[in-house]
């Protein structure tokens, strides 16, 4: 029998109860990790029960906004832009019934396309008078400002030209924006001026035209109708024409076709159903664009000339006269720097070599390589270097009257405007448009009106013989521009149908009825055919290629016309062209560096003696 002792007994117990609980709290914790316990938290309060009744719902509202899903975004091509018909919207009920449709599609596409119409008057333009706004679907709204002078805007309408998600595109759409703000304290918010993405892109030269009739025809193949008759028409009149709404129309929907195109969206006529185009999307693609401000070549284009005004008489704007009203465009600093683009020489125009007579006497100045010309042919001779004188072998065939003449004097190679010596280029002083119509008599030895300028005062004296021709243009009814581009004319009647037959081929029976019956109609006045019966397939197609621009053979260049009105005049009448173009450099740049002997009546004296009073003149 063993005898425990009781000291080991208490030891022993002790020992298997603190090896048991480690055991046990191991695997407890064990347990612990592989499924962890859930703490029971307090439930936050929802955001809308911190809020009154009315705002709850709005919020719910806003939330069920936020996950419909936006209708799927179709963009048509041009032609069906242009085919969808506009609606003018007179009154509040008016806006009420089609504002649905619009805000549909801007649920799709958040674009419009903008543009204003006004009267224009003699002294200033009037208040907008049309407010064009076409969606993205070609749905085109003509909102006519003076109707709601009495009445408030409808509220939609303000809501939406504010709304920064909504993007306004168009060109010179932030100068419509500030002239609603001026006339009607419309606010416009994110704008976006076309002519800044055709730079940005890269589609045309900053340099080429960027109005809206330019970009339609140059990126879509768009002709659009910009002729006076329409867009100086009265926009206020009590019924707007077809063509007036036509016009008006087209340029906002020719505004979201570029708009497209600029951006590459291209046409999407089969879109998936989850295809649609964001704010944010159209945002980021014009990035840096937004209420942007055109500062380019050509900003305006036709809107431009329709805020300055109607031009002046051009009598009044000769400098000839002392009219202070023309400014220098030398001391503009707020364009570019006049000169920029010149090309100045990159050798001195005058050598100041001289030839003399076999008995010595001078005859006239020339320049070195014609000079080494005669020591080269074995018919002059050095006679010295400096200055660099050739004394001919043989008689020449004229003498000059006097020591003191124009041919005789040495020239300095600097501007005769200013002085300048670093950078000239030459000038003539009777444009060639004119003189090369002269007749041979005055077109020999004419380097008297060829003189040195500055690049920055070729600019500045070219801008100042602006002003003279347009005067000439008014005075003898010879319209200037390009020889080739003025010999044909646009027919507007010629265009129109021209239009219509596509419109019918392109959209067909998409076209609303009444839309379909005007554009039939049209095509049937204009081949004098049925006008209630529409026209068939071969008569669409051969009015859709019909040519529009008439050659005009009667046409006159306007140098021509110029020279010829005054060559009816005799020597006498063309002289007085040339003293007018000499005065017109004088009083236009007031020369402080001239040559010796220059002057308005040069030459004029040996013409008369020469040609006399009554030789006939051959033109050239």
């Amino acid at each position: 029998m063993v005898r425990r002792d009781p000291l080991f007994a208490v030891m022993a117990t002790l020992f298997g109860a603190t090896l048991g609980g480690l055991l046990a709290w191991r695997a407890f914790g064990a347990k612990r990790k592989r499924t962890p316990s859930v703490q029971r938290e307090r439930p936050l309060p929802d955001h809308r029960t911190l809020l009154p009744k009315e705002e709850e719902v709005a919020v719910e509202e806003e939330e069920h906004e936020k996950t419909r899903a936006a209708p799927p975004a179709c963009l048509p091509s041009p032609e069906q832009l242009l085919a969808v018909a506009p609606v003018t919207v007179s009154s509040q009920e008016e806006w009420t019934r089609l504002w649905p449709a619009m805000r549909d599609d801007l649920a799709a596409v958040p674009v419009l396309g903008l543009d204003c119409e006004w009267v224009s008057a003699m002294e200033r333009p009037q208040a907008v008078s049309l407010l064009q706004l076409a969606s993205c679907s070609g749905r085109c709204v003509l909102v006519r400002l003076p109707a709601f002078r009495q009445t408030q805007l409808p509220p939609d309408l303000v809501e939406v030209l504010r709304d920064p998600r909504v993007l306004k595109v168009g060109v010179g759409c932030l100068d419509d924006s500030k002239r609603l703000t001026c006339d009607y304290g419309l606010s416009l918010t994110c704008t976006v001026d076309l002519r800044l993405l055709a730079v940005e892109h890269k589609i045309m030269p900053a340099s080429n035209g960027l109005g809206l009739k330019s970009l339609a025809a140059d990126v879509l193949n768009i002709s659009l109708d910009k002729s006076l008759e329409l867009r100086c028409s009265d926009w206020e009149a009590e019924q707007l024409t077809t063509e007036q709404m036509t016009y008006a129309a087209r340029d906002a929907q020719v505004s979201v076709a570029l708009f497209y195109h600029l951006l590459g969206l291209g046409s999407r006529a089969d879109p998936a159903p989850a295809d649609r185009l964001s704010h944010a999307e159209l945002a980021a693609r014009c990035r840096g664009l937004v209420d942007v401000p055109f500062r380019g070549r050509g900003a305006g284009g036709e809107r431009s000339g329709r805020l300055r005004g109607r031009l002046k008489d051009p009598s009044s704007l000769s400098p000839e006269s002392g009219d202070q009203q023309i400014p220098d465009p030398r001391k503009n600093k707020k364009r570019k720097p006049l000169g920029v683009g010149y090309s100045p020489r990159k050798s001195p125009l005058y050598d100041n070599c001289f030839l003399h007579a076999p008995d010595g006497q001078p005859l006239c100045t020339c320049d070195k390589r014609k000079a080494k010309w005669y020591l080269d042919k074995g018919i002059g001779v050095l006679h010295s270097e400096d200055p660099f004188v050739v004394r001919l072998l043989f008689e020449p065939s004229g003498r000059p009257d006097s020591q003191e003449d124009y041919y005789l004097t040495s020239k300095e190679n600097l501007c005769v405007v200013c002085g300048r010596e670093d950078s000239y280029i030459r000038k003539n002083i009777v444009p060639h448009e004119y003189r090369r119509h002269f007749p041979s008599e005055m077109k020999d030895h004419n380097s008297h009106d060829i003189l040195l300028l500055c690049t920055t005062c070729h600019a500045a004296s070219n801008v100042q013989d602006a002003f003279l021709k347009q005067q000439l243009a008014a005075e003898f009814a010879a319209p200037q521009g390009s020889e080739g581009g003025a010999q044909a004319t646009e027919d507007p009647g010629r265009r129109r149908a021209r239009s219509a037959a596509r419109a019918l081929l392109i959209a067909g029976d998409r076209l609303p009825t009444r839309r379909r019956g005007e554009l039939a109609a049209l095509i049937g006045s204009f081949l004098d055919a049925d006008t209630e019966r529409e026209p068939d397939e071969h008569q669409l197609q051969e009015v859709a290629n019909l040519e529009t621009r008439i050659l005009n053979e009667a046409y006159v260049p306007h140098g021509l016309k110029v020279v010829r009105a005054y060559a009816q005049r005799g020597w006498q009448g063309l002289m007085e062209l040339e003293r007018r173009w000499r005065q017109h450099f004088l009083s236009a740049m007031r020369p402080k560096h001239l040559p010796q002997f220059w002057c308005v009546h040069h030459n004029h004296l040996k013409i008369v003696r020469k040609c006399g009073e009554d030789l006939p003149i051959q033109l050239t």
